[in-house]
């Protein structure tokens, strides 16, 4: 019997769909679906196409472009940037998600009291971070990429109430609009680096090594 390929995708399943949200989805959300894409694609490839990765803000300037700094980090990442338009939060974005993954406790509030049993599927980027390095990650089904997601997210939900932030400040990616280029490029680095292991764990395949 062939070995369940890594990563692979069933098109006869549902895609697995990402929503990253931040406030006004300029800088913040837009940096982290933008690597989120970039990664899958350098991990999965073709099977990439099984998880959709999207973002909104809580009070998204609809059709505004990303910001010019945050375009920038992305493009230093060798993430494209290009035809980005941003978006106000609505609940169709939240009911189609099966992970969200906010930028802030307060913005991890504010969707899951949009309601449509949300409080489980949704965290904080750096929470889910945590709660993803605690999971072992041969418990999690081999094969199909989604199906290795949801039961990722079903793992982390499940360890939330056992495994708290060591500060109040802990799960926070703070706002970096209106700041200069280097306080882009540390934000940038916070995502890329709390995206990491989540990938890892998500897709069964670690990034590549230069």
């Amino acid at each position: 019997m062939t070995p369940p390929i890594p990563g692979q995708w069933d098109h006869g399943e549902r895609p697995f769909r990402i929503l990253h949200v931040c406030t006004g989805n300029v800088c913040r959300s837009p940096m982290a679906e933008r690597l989120t894409r970039h990664e899958l694609t350098v991990r999965l490839g073709d099977g990439a196409a099984g998880i959709i990765v999207e973002s909104a803000g809580t009070w998204g300037h609809e059709g505004a472009p990303m910001e010019a700094h945050a375009a920038t980090v992305l493009a230093e990442y060798s993430a494209d940037p290009v035809g980005f338009l941003g978006r106000e939060l609505l609940d169709d974005h939240v009911i189609d998600a099966d992970l969200v993954l906010t930028a802030t406790r307060d913005h991890r509030a504010q969707v899951i009291s949009m309601g449509h049993a949300a409080g489980l599927r949704t965290f904080t980027l750096k929470e889910f971070t945590r709660l993803v390095k605690a999971i072992d990650p041969a418990t999690l089904p081999e094969g199909s990429v989604t199906e290795r997601a949801r039961s990722l997210v079903r793992a982390a939900a499940a360890l939330r109430g056992w495994l708290l932030a060591p500060t109040a400040d802990a799960d926070e990616v703070y706002d970096p609009y209106g700041a200069p280029l280097t306080f882009f490029r540390s934000i940038g680095e916070e995502i890329h680096d709390a995206l990491d292991p989540v990938l890892t764990a998500l897709t069964g395949v670690p990034a590549p090594t230069a």
